[in-house]
């Protein structure tokens, strides 16, 4: 059996972060052990290799978090590693089979299951991990629950996530069921849309979830600031040169008035989340009579335009 695919500090060349031998040799040792395990299972683990990059391979580097791909393939036993066969019943496709699946994980729980996680700067990790003290099994299908910041956040404060890339026309139901006596188990959908395999909507929730945990993000005030993080869009933002081509940057964002423009992303805000995601407002139950306001404002403003 090859070995995973691991994304830890000591399989990261100084290279490729920038920093030397003995700045990461000083940041491994203040650590005090990953916040987070997260681990992979695909076919395809070569398409994972994008997760060393950026913050994510960043915080792997600095012991914040714990990163291993595995090749499903690995968990097989005939010449042709096969980990597929046709469906019982009939239809079109192939099914993937339980048994590799059900090796997988029971070599990730053996695997994990001594490893230190700490508690972090903040003291605030977890000390289980997740209900009932389980590991948390996300499996990307369309007919999973659908992923959002909420649930982005929920699972950043849990300390052992493995994430289960399905490919052809899934995975035998068996071995979904019997992950869910050993696994926190979370079927989990990203949009109501058919993808070749897992391993997209996986990367798409490993960045999302990898990015809360405290010290990943240069900058945590800006988590706040972002789309969904409250429950609406992001305002328009802008940077220098004031004038662009004829169009300006709105005055007030160069008033100095940090109150005023305050109020002015936050009308911004809501103005784009009312124009195309208008069933957030509905989940909303916090708005201020300035909020309230201004989706009035708004809403006279766009009558008057269809007028």
């Amino acid at each position: 059996m090859s070995e995973p695919f691991p994304m830890n500090g000591s399989d990261t060349p100084a290279e490729a972060t920038g920093a030397s031998p003995e700045t990461q040799g000083a940041t491994r040792a203040e650590a005090v052990g990953p916040q987070m395990s997260i681990d992979v299972v695909s076919i395809f683990p070569e398409y994972l290799a994008g997760l060393q990059l950026s913050l994510i391979g960043k915080a792997v580097d600095r012991g914040q978090l714990s990163l291993a791909v595995h090749d499903l393939r690995d968990f097989t036993f005939d010449r042709h590693n096969t980990v597929d066969d046709s469906p019982y019943g009939g239809g079109a496709g192939m099914v993937m089979k339980a048994e590799p699946w059900a090796l997988a994980l029971e070599h990730i729980l053996a695997e994990r299951g001594s490893a230190a996680v700490g508690e972090g700067a903040d003291g605030a990790r977890t000390a289980g991990r997740a209900a009932g003290g389980k590991p948390t099994l996300i499996v990307p299908s369309p007919a999973g629950q659908v992923f959002d910041q909420r649930i982005a956040e929920d699972l950043a404060a849990r300390d052992h996530l493995v994430f289960a890339c399905g490919r052809y026309e899934g995975i035998d139901q068996r071995v979904i069921d019997w992950a869910g006596e050993h696994f926190d188990l979370l079927p989990m959908s990203i949009g109501d849309y058919v993808l070749n395999g897992g391993e997209v909507a996986s990367m798409a929730m490993i960045e999302a979830v990898s990015r809360l945990i405290p010290g990943v993000i240069g900058n945590p005030e800006s988590l706040t600031e972002e789309s969904h993080e409250d429950g609406l869009l992001e305002y328009p933002i802008y940077t220098k040169p004031a004038s662009w081509r004829g169009r300006e940057v709105p005055e007030i964002l160069l008033s100095g008035n940090h109150a005023a423009i305050a109020r002015w992303r936050r009308d911004r805000r809501l103005e784009r989340t009312a124009d195309v995601r208008p069933d957030l407002l509905e989940k909303l139950d916090d708005l201020s009579k300035d909020d309230l306001a201004a989706l009035e404002r708004f809403e006279s403003e766009r009558s008057t335009v269809t007028e």
